[in-house]
């Protein structure tokens, strides 16, 4: 019987086992191998050893790409967290119109990542933009978000809030798990709002909050599409590329407009180090602020 149920199990999943090893392990793979060759497309890949490795450490553009995106993603995931746990909580409040609501979030994370970046341009447009203009009615003169390197990546960091939709409905399933008899043993203590959330909230939905935060961290490490849209895709010069060159960005232009795959592969391999030795951080430092209910301390 257990031989059957594995034969029958493994069956279901085989189109998942087969897209995986062709889509996803054979790539990787054969990455791997490129990363030590000079391979153009067009000729048969060239070993080179460790060659590609070692330009990556003397070219300015990879340092100026990878501080650029480690500075959107110690700007964006905070935020991204702090924005999607307040609508979560907002909507846990929202009694029989929270499923309206939960549609309404969730939404824009379905809008396509170039409409995406041409939003960003209409929106925060310097001279004609909707921020500015909503700043203006105020007094406020508005930077030149699209122009200025100091504000290119705060807006781009405040566009990402736009996609919360999913982390917001992650988090909204955690609070629905939360035991209400803990909410009303701590009303009868006399503890307010803000102790029942930092005391009962956030400690048990600190898993879920745990699991937002690492796979927000490794979107924003990929991040492409939105600032390859607004400041790269039409050619445009008169924008701060350099402030935008985000790590990705720069990967697709060695690989796709210059054709240099294998100095692009071994671009990607030390993202993926990146990402896996800031994962391992993430781990090590706040699992010990998430707490388990099953588990037993």
């Amino acid at each position: 019987m257990r031989s059957r149920e594995t034969r029958a199990a493994l069956l279901f999943i085989s189109p998942w086992i087969v897209g995986f090893l062709v889509f996803t392990a054979y790539p990787v793979i054969y990455t791997g191998y490129l990363s030590f060759t000079d391979y153009d497309v067009i000729n048969d890949p060239a070993f080179v050893g460790f060659d590609n490795f070692k330009e990556l450490l003397e070219d300015d553009k990879v340092a100026l790409a990878l501080r650029n995106t480690f500075i959107f993603a110690a700007m964006s995931v905070p935020a991204q967290l702090l924005v999607s746990l307040a609508l979560a909580l907002l909507l846990n409040w929202a009694g029989r119109a929270s499923g309206f609501f939960r549609t309404a979030f969730f939404l824009p994370k379905m809008t396509p990542p170039v409409a995406i970046g041409v939003l960003f341009l209409l929106i925060f447009n310097g001279q004609s933009g909707l921020i500015n203009g909503m700043l203006g009615t105020i007094g406020i003169d508005g930077p030149a978000w699209t122009t200025d390197p100091s504000w290119v990546k705060p807006g781009l960091v405040m566009m990402s809030l736009w996609t919360v939709g999913g982390s917001v409905i992650i988090l909204l399933a955690a609070l629905r798990n939360v035991p209400q008899e803990l909410y009303d043993a701590a009303r009868v203590d006399g503890a307010g709002f803000w102790r029942q959330t930092w005391s009962i909230t956030i400690p048990m939905i600190s898993g879920a909050m745990f699991f937002v935060f690492i796979v927000d961290t490794i979107a924003a490490f990929q991040s492409f599409s939105e600032a390859y849209t607004a400041f790269f895709g039409s050619g445009n010069t008169t924008y701060s590329n350099d402030a935008a060159l985000f790590y990705a960005i720069y990967l697709f232009q060695q690989a796709f407009q210059f054709l240099h795959m294998g100095y692009a592969s071994a671009m990607a391999w030390v993202l993926f180090v990146i990402i896996m030795i800031v994962t391992f951080i993430q781990i090590r430092v706040t699992q010990r602020f998430v707490y388990y209910e099953a588990e037993t301390r």
